[in-house]
């Protein structure tokens, strides 16, 4: 609940060409790559990663020589850069992978910074505290330029629920809508983000109502965290969180989560012009089964390709990258990577309680070779006197084909993975709003395979767990609940909510 602050990125007005058109555009570069280095010097290392992007564009030569060929053909510096950039801009429309697709907001972010140097714009005001921002669009940097910490939330016409802010803005508990449409001026706004609406405008009686909807969950923000554990129909419910690494444990939620449901990988092997070393993965890993303690921390291998495009990984030019060479079938084709990151987590396994889980497996030969692999590059870490065990190994299950022969596979253990697993059974892309009607994790579809897997897991006394997005939202942990699931994995941010609503279900649950 906040004043309305819209926001516009757009260059406005002309501009009178300088004597030195190149020294200009220099110099304009210089002032972006400035702002964007001091901003990624403050933050944390996912959002850093997404800034150094733009910073790398600021230095490449392929981007930067054709503008400054225009200038000394004797076009405008501003209008030269803005030429480059739209036609880089276009480039990375038209690249199939949607990970790549998603750079477009970065590039059209830094050719506006460029041509607002250039036509002397002073910075933009910083909304005031707890305002809701309005816009189209909103980059990571302008994200990240605005302080959250007094609260406040954000209303995007267009976006994704996958965009690079979005992940920004869930890691940071800041409440965010996208694909809202044409917003109308408003001078007050309320935002709920966990029920999907935006008032603007509201009257007295909503300003009053919204307010104590507001102050309701806060108040009970400390019995959610007391409660360490709930039952659901006589079963133990167990609510771990989604982490990056162990930068992500910082978050005060954290430490009330039964365990660490999934830690994704991806963020050590971004950003880098080779794979990181075994002592830089083992490292992370060890800080993150430190900080656990008895808890389990279940591990996910490298997720890379579709849109998590990793360098020197990836499968370049491919014409569908989500149905390529990702996940699992990557990291078995590159075995030399595979084994770097294995020898590191097999020793932090004698750390804690390590759990480790396989990406993107189809057929239970991938899962085979991945395990065979995992033993003898621990035979070959004891032979050298290296302290190692083989933890626990199961698999994501986000591939419809292994839902429905979930028997075949000889993992101990199956988290469900409900992201790409709606996408790949409806046919639709997470990340296109023009389909968000049709990505649908609660549909009846899914629901089936969910409970298949979940029944399996009964039947042969194997754990199975949820990790998707779905697993943290409040309007939904009951009918998951309801389908077998006993334990759910979900981002910090989203942990008292979920807890809440098991504990507010009083017929069904009980503190233990």
């Amino acid at each position: 609940m906040g004043p309305v602050v819209r926001l516009s990125f757009a260059n406005a007005g002309e501009r009178r060409p300088s004597r030195d058109e190149a020294g200009a555009l220099r110099a304009a570069l210089a002032r972006a790559a400035r702002d964007l280095a001091a901003l990624a010097a403050q933050t944390d290392e996912q959002a850093a990663e997404f800034l150094e992007f733009q910073l790398a564009l600021i230095d490449d030569d392929a981007v930067i020589g054709p503008a400054l060929g225009r200038v000394a053909d004797g076009v405008a510096a501003d209008l030269a850069w803005r030429h480059v950039m739209d036609e880089l801009i276009s480039d990375y429309g038209a690249n199939p992978s949607e990970y790549v697709q998603a750079r477009r907001l970065d590039v059209a972010d830094l050719r506006d910074r460029v041509v607002g140097a250039l036509q002397g714009q002073a910075a933009a005001a910083a909304p005031p505290p707890g305002a809701i921002v309005v816009a189209d669009d909103l980059p990571p940097s302008r994200f990240l330029e605005i302080d959250w910490s007094a609260g406040g939330g954000v209303a995007l016409s267009r976006g994704s629920a996958a965009s690079h802010s979005a992940m920004l803005a869930r890691a940071r508990g800041v409440p965010m809508l996208v694909q809202l449409g044409a917003l109308p001026q408003a001078g007050q706004a309320l935002l709920d983000a966990e029920q999907g609406f935006v008032e603007l405008d509201p009257s007295d009686a909503q300003l009053r109502a919204f307010a104590l909807r507001r102050a309701a969950p806060a108040a009970r923000n400390e019995e959610r965290f007391d409660a360490r554990r709930a039952t659901y129909r006589g079963d133990a419910v167990r609510l771990m969180i989604n982490i990056e690494g162990p930068e992500s444990l910082s978050h005060p939620a954290a430490q009330f989560a039964d365990g660490v449901g999934l830690m994704r990988t991806e963020l050590l092997f971004e950003g880098r012009d080779q794979a990181p070393d075994e002592e830089t993965q083992f490292a992370a890993y060890a800080a993150v089964l430190r900080w656990a303690g008895e808890r389990p921390v279940t591990i996910r291998t490298l997720d890379a390709g579709g849109d998590k495009t990793i360098r020197g990984l990836s499968e370049p030019g491919e014409l569908n990258p989500f149905l390529g060479l990702r996940g699992l079938r990557l990291s078995l084709r590159r075995p030399d990577v595979f084994t770097a990151q294995l020898r590191a987590l097999a020793r932090a396994a004698i750390i804690g309680n390590l759990k480790v889980m396989f990406p993107m497996v189809t057929a239970p030969h991938e899962f085979v070779a991945a395990r065979t692999l995992f033993h003898r590059t621990v035979e070959a870490l004891r032979e050298a006197g290296t302290a190692a065990r083989v933890p626990e190994l199961g698999m994501m299950v986000e591939v419809p084909a292994a839902a429905l022969t979930i028997a075949d596979f000889p993992a101990t253990f199956f988290s469900i993975g409900t992201n790409d697993l709606t996408q790949y059974v409806m046919a639709c892309d997470r990340t296109n709003g023009a389909v968000s009607d049709l990505f649908d994790p609660m549909g009846a579809a899914v629901l089936e395979l969910v409970r298949r897997v979940v029944d399996h897991g009964r039947a042969s006394g194997k754990a199975v767990s949820l990790c998707g997005d779905v697993a943290g939202d409040p309007r939904h942990v009951l009918a998951l609940l309801n389908c077998g699931l006993r334990e759910l994995s979900m981002s910090p941010s989203s942990l008292a909510a979920a807890k809440g609503a098991i504990l507010a279900s009083s017929s069904e649950t009980r503190l233990v």
